[in-house]
């Protein structure tokens, strides 16, 4: 199921569990050339380390340089939303969903122009990254 919500965040629904699901997106990204990752940061081990409890949910920040910086060269405040972020979390009934910003949305957020070819291109890696991550 994908779901794109009015604040700009583009949802599936994984038909793995968690660890699976994490894994793939993270093998995925890894296998890609022109993508790095930056940063993961896992929410759940960061509450428990202060006794508190979240279900899994974890956060990789990733990018592509070659596509990222023609982006803020047109709009410098587009550096809030880049490098570009997956969410990866665990709701409680038990579903795991898999989660990013539309790059549409950013496009109208930012008032990008003229960069559609790019931001077509994000929007397509970001839907391939996603569906690989979620499927059996």
């Amino acid at each position: 199921m994908i779901k794109s919500t009015d604040n700009g965040l583009v949802l599936k629904n994984s038909t793995l569990d968690f660890e699976a699901t994490y894994t793939k997106l993270k093998n995925t990204i890894d296998a890609n050339p022109n993508l790095t990752i930056m940063l993961e940061v896992d929410h759940s081990k960061n509450a428990a380390a202060k006794g508190l409890a979240l279900r899994p949910t974890r956060v990789i920040i990733f990018g592509n340089p070659l596509l990222g910086t023609p982006l803020m060269q047109n709009q410098a405040a587009l550096a809030i939303d880049l490098p570009q972020k997956i969410v990866l979390y665990q709701l409680e009934d038990g579903t795991v969903q898999i989660g990013y910003n539309d790059p549409i949305y950013l496009k109208e957020r930012h008032g990008i122009i003229g960069q559609e070819e790019v931001l077509t291109n994000i929007s397509n890696a970001l839907n391939t990254i996603t569906d690989m991550a979620i499927l059996n």
